[in-house]
């Protein structure tokens, strides 16, 4: 079996990949029109708020960079959480996740699903939204557009979101900007 050299050579935290627009696309059937989405780690340049206020989502964006941690920091009304949160912090947004109570679709790696922390919320209810390929992602030095080749699977988990508990879905690529030149 061949080695995985991507994942053998990488320098680079996987907390420094942002969504691109394309993997936004997937979750927006599933969305209640009505929501009010609040996207608790991104920027106002980060896919998420920008293409699902494009889609006639009410969004609610909150970060960590404007003093609104989403562990202590709770807007007044929002529904749903839609985000792509730190990887290295997974456990600990997935616990606040459930801590709230209310549904998610939150972007993580798709062996995520393994861990004996994570089986405890996990065990409560999850739904998995997976692709037939792999999501590539933008990074710091490509904001242009993603970076091919991604070492590892992401998929959506959420809760009380989708018809069934799994769906494995085709994943459409096309390139779009996040920062704009």
């Amino acid at each position: 079996m061949p080695i995985n050299k991507g994942v053998l050579t990488s320098s680079r935290s996987n907390d420094d990949l942002y969504t691109p627009f394309y993997a936004v696309d997937p979750i927006l059937k599933y969305l209640p029109k009505t929501s009010k989405i609040w996207t608790p780690c991104d920027e106002s340049w980060s896919a998420f708020p920008r293409k699902l206020r494009e889609e006639g989502f009410d969004v609610v964006r909150t970060s960590l960079a404007e003093g609104k941690d989403f562990f202590t920091y709770e807007p007044p009304e929002w529904d749903v959480v839609v985000t792509n949160p730190p990887f290295s912090i997974k456990d600990n947004i997935l616990e606040r996740l459930y801590q709230l109570g209310k549904p998610f679709a939150v972007l993580l790696p798709l062996n995520s699903l393994q861990g004996k922390s994570r089986y405890e919320f996990f065990k409560q209810g999850i739904q998995i939204l997976a692709f037939d390929s792999r999501i590539c992602y933008h990074n710091p030095e490509n904001m242009e557009k993603p970076v091919k080749g991604s070492p590892f699977a992401t998929a959506y988990f959420c809760r009380d979101l989708l018809p069934q508990d799994l769906i494995v879905e085709h994943l459409e690529e096309y390139e779009r900007p996040l920062k704009e030149a």
